[in-house]
């Protein structure tokens, strides 16, 4: 089995708690669908936030999806002028036997700026 590395992005609305959780949740969902991961596949989540999100850690959202087996851990990103603001970063290492190239990586919401060369 290979190691993969797929990432993901999407920015909030707004810096609200409930609405981070979801929103973190669903990026989660549509990065375990097109991988077509199973859990026991993954090897860990790091979560970057950037400077402007403080209203709760998005390892949360994995926790709540059943990951707590899983290692997660957070950061914040570079606080880089003219940056987009409110977006949550996710990458997950995970054994997948694929082709790095058919990695499915996925930006949701107006994160899709970001990587407009791999975003779905």
């Amino acid at each position: 089995m290979v190691i993969r590395a797929i990432r993901g992005a999407i920015q909030l609305d707004s810096d609200e708690r409930e609405h981070l959780l979801k929103l973190t949740a669903e990026l989660l969902a549509k990065m375990m669908h097109a991988n077509n991961l199973h859990t026991d596949q993954l090897i860990s989540i790091l979560f970057t936030a950037t400077p402007d999100i403080t209203s709760e850690f998005p390892a949360l959202a994995a926790r709540e999806l059943g990951l707590g087996d899983v290692p997660l851990m957070c950061f914040v990103e570079m606080n880089v002028t003219g940056a987009m603001p409110r977006v949550i970063r996710v990458m997950i290492n995970a054994e997948l036997d694929i082709p790095r190239a058919e990695v499915q990586h996925v930006y949701l919401r107006g994160a899709t700026a970001l990587r407009l060369d791999i975003a779905q």
